[in-house]
């Protein structure tokens, strides 16, 4: 499974994914997403084959099925994005990227 971390997550929580070994981008890395719109942020994880991580639940899980190759939905209060808490985050994103080789697309579920 590869990942797209929407704008909200940090460019480091992708390096250190990618140094775990997975294939993990933030919209932060890519110039031609950063500040764009949900809409467009999807088209690209579709067309890359790519899970959109966010805590965009509203209008992310809005979506329909076709729009995108997946949504994984993540919770502030559960997850922060603090310095303290984003180990914590960065092992449940790896966690779930070691546990699913395959993914049945599109997938929509909450971390």
């Amino acid at each position: 499974m590869k990942l797209l971390l929407d704008e909200m997550y940090p460019r480091r929580l992708a390096e250190q994914l990618r140094a775990d070994g997975h294939d993990v981008v933030a919209v932060v890395e890519l110039a031609e997403l950063v500040g764009g719109s949900d809409a467009e942020v999807t088209r690209f994880a579709r067309e890359s084959g790519r899970v959109v991580v966010t805590e965009n639940v509203i209008d992310y899980a809005r979506l329909d099925v076709g729009e995108h190759a997946g949504l994984l939905l993540v919770t502030a209060r559960l997850w922060p994005r603090t310095p303290k808490s984003l180990p914590r985050l960065r092992q449940a994103l790896r966690t779930r990227l070691e546990d699913r080789t395959t993914t049945e697309v599109p997938l929509i579920e909450w971390l």
